[in-house]
């Protein structure tokens, strides 16, 4: 069995960085997907590709797939660059901004 071992990202759409402190292990899809001629619905016989688990560290996930037997790829994680600017959002609005404010 294959499966990647990740740290998930943050969502889009929210700034919050919740659920991005865990390591998921994920298993790799062993076959195909299947359209079902009558209802048009997306199927697979692969059970394992429902399976995610969630660890604490990366080595608590690394641990667990030398001990089953799984052949696990770590991916790391890329990190957010940080968005300081001088003054921050405040400055925007300071009574003496020497140049006009734009959106």
């Amino acid at each position: 069995m294959r499966a990647r071992i990740y740290q998930p990202a943050r969502n889009a759409m929210t700034s919050g960085q919740a659920r991005t402190k865990t390591w998921v292990l994920e298993f790799a899809p062993e076959g195909g997907k299947e359209i079902d001629p009558l209802m048009g619905w997306t199927s697979s016989a692969d059970t394992q590709a429902q399976v995610r688990m969630r660890f604490s560290t990366k080595e608590a996930a690394l641990e667990y797939a030398r001990e089953h037997g799984i052949d696990a790829t770590v991916l790391t994680p890329h990190k957010r660059k940080l968005n300081i600017r001088k003054g921050g959002y405040g400055e925007n609005f300071a009574p003496n901004r020497r140049t006009t404010w734009t959106h």
